[in-house]
């Protein structure tokens, strides 16, 4: 099936590579809040302080960065909503090489429920 450029391929919303442009896209899409992998595999809500286990959260939206020429540009953005204070936000969580033990343990465990 042929891709019509002008549509977003899942997971790439609008070509984004640049960790800044996928955040623009997220915020875009109502995900303007800040979220933080902590000690502990948790994310963190920045507008309320609570802490998430990553096996609780509902991923709602995923960019993937590759780092092509520099592996510490090797990331996903995640578009998350917290369960204490509703917050929408992004974390960054780098993969590959330069991810923490924790923000490995994070991309396991969050649950995918992107619509298919």
């Amino acid at each position: 099936m042929a891709n019509d450029h002008d549509t977003p391929m899942p997971g790439t919303p609008t070509g984004a590579s640049t960790i800044l442009e996928a955040l623009d896209w997220l915020k875009d899409q109502g995900f303007g809040g800040n979220m933080f992998v902590a000690d502990g595999a948790v994310v963190r809500c920045g507008a309320c302080r609570h802490d998430m286990p990553a096996g609780e959260l509902d991923l709602q939206h995923l960019v993937r960065l590759e780092g092509a020429s520099d592996p510490s540009e090797m990331a996903a953005v995640l578009g998350l909503v917290c369960q204490d204070c509703g917050t929408k936000g992004a974390a960054v969580v780098r993969f590959g090489p330069e991810a923490s033990p924790d923000e490995a343990e994070v991309l396991r465990a969050v649950e995918d429920h992107r619509p298919d």
